[in-house]
């Protein structure tokens, strides 16, 4: 799909097909319909990341608790499911796991939501070097940091759904 074919979307076809770019947080989405037509990819997602900045604390926070723990062996979205797969978060060795498992808790503890990174195009090594430096930050740098990471997340996520037009000259 192209932008003009977005921009033609009804508007719940538009929620359906971009509401879970920001992991089950479809009021991004809900909103960003609104501003349509949109002249590219990139005009949309800035649309979308600039209505999370504008958001309130309480969004934000909802919409980092959205997202699942890295190497979580829970129920998540189909993005994320691939997303870790590649990044090889669903191999984990045990001792891999058990690590990852205690990082997440401390992360989970110190900060009360879940470490977020874009993981496309990361190895487990790095993930694990994040998290470890990312404990160390404290609350207000997590949440922008967090936040800045899901909207690299979303863009990823945008761009393999909606494809820029290709020049044809």
């Amino acid at each position: 799909m192209d932008i003009e074919q977005v921009n033609q979307l009804s508007a719940a076809e538009f929620i359906e097909k971009l509401g879970g770019i920001f992991e089950d947080s479809t009021w991004v989405s809900e909103k960003a319909e609104k501003f349509r037509p949109f002249s590219s990819v990139q005009s949309l997602f800035s649309k979308m990341a600039e209505i999370v900045d504008q958001a309130d604390e309480h969004e934000k926070l909802a919409l980092i608790r959205n997202h699942p723990a890295l190497g979580a062996r829970t129920k998540m979205t189909r993005f994320s499911q691939t997303e870790q797969q590649k990044a090889g978060l669903q191999k984990l060795t045990d001792e891999e796991f058990d690590r990852l498992l205690k990082l997440n808790e401390t992360y989970m503890e110190k900060f009360q939501f879940p470490f977020i990174l874009a993981v496309r195009g990361k190895t487990k090594q790095e993930i694990f070097a994040s998290i470890e430096q990312r404990i160390k930050n404290n609350a207000e740098a997590e949440i922008e940091q967090a936040i800045a990471e899901i909207k690299k997340i979303a863009y990823f996520r945008l761009k393999d759904i909606v494809k820029e037009e290709r020049n044809l000259c």
